[in-house]
């Protein structure tokens, strides 16, 4: 017998995190389903070579992000202050370790659920986010693919990185 939190096939069923969102969410960033780490510590993109806070740090360099070990509610109230929303495609799923190859039974959550009033953009990071791009354009905004911030994603430099995620939050005067 299976225990609670695994599937039929013996994986483990996880749960997502909760939205960080405000009625002042003008780009939402989607991701696929938090890593390991990320679930670990109940915080979005939590691991330490995960380029998403550094890069968000480089578009906004005279705004400092609150650092160390309990910031995350700091880090949260940052994100709203710059017009930013934060969630995923999936709110559950089936996965061993981290990687979104790994992703098996997943559960979309209800993106247009949310209603945000000044929703602009819906940005996707990284390429597995970006195949619901199909039900986010529904949301009648524009929907980006912007390059996975994630370890994984070695292919591109950080200042490649950096340059597409910042051409999306000007496009929308977030900077």
């Amino acid at each position: 017998m299976n225990p609670p939190n695994a599937s039929d096939t013996g994986s483990p069923v996880l749960t997502g995190l909760a939205p960080i969102v405000s009625p002042a969410t003008v780009v939402l960033i989607l991701g696929s389903f938090p890593g390991v780490r990320s679930l670990e510590l109940q915080q979005y993109y939590a691991h330490p070579q995960n380029q998403f806070w550094k890069i968000l740090q480089a578009v906004w360099p005279h705004h400092p992000l609150p650092m160390g070990a309990d910031s995350y509610p700091e880090k949260k109230k940052w994100l709203l202050e710059r017009g930013l929303g934060v969630w995923d495609v999936y709110a559950a799923c089936e996965r061993e370790g981290s990687l979104d190859s790994a992703i098996r039974a997943p559960v979309a959550n209800d993106i247009a659920g949310l209603h945000l009033p000044r929703l602009a953009a819906i940005a996707h990071n990284g390429g597995e986010s970006f195949k619901h791009a199909r039900h986010t354009r529904t949301l009648g905004v524009p929907v980006y693919q912007l390059p996975s911030t994630s370890p994984a994603n070695a292919s591109w430099s950080f200042e490649r990185k950096l340059e597409a995620w910042r051409k999306v939050f000007d496009a929308h005067h977030l900077l």
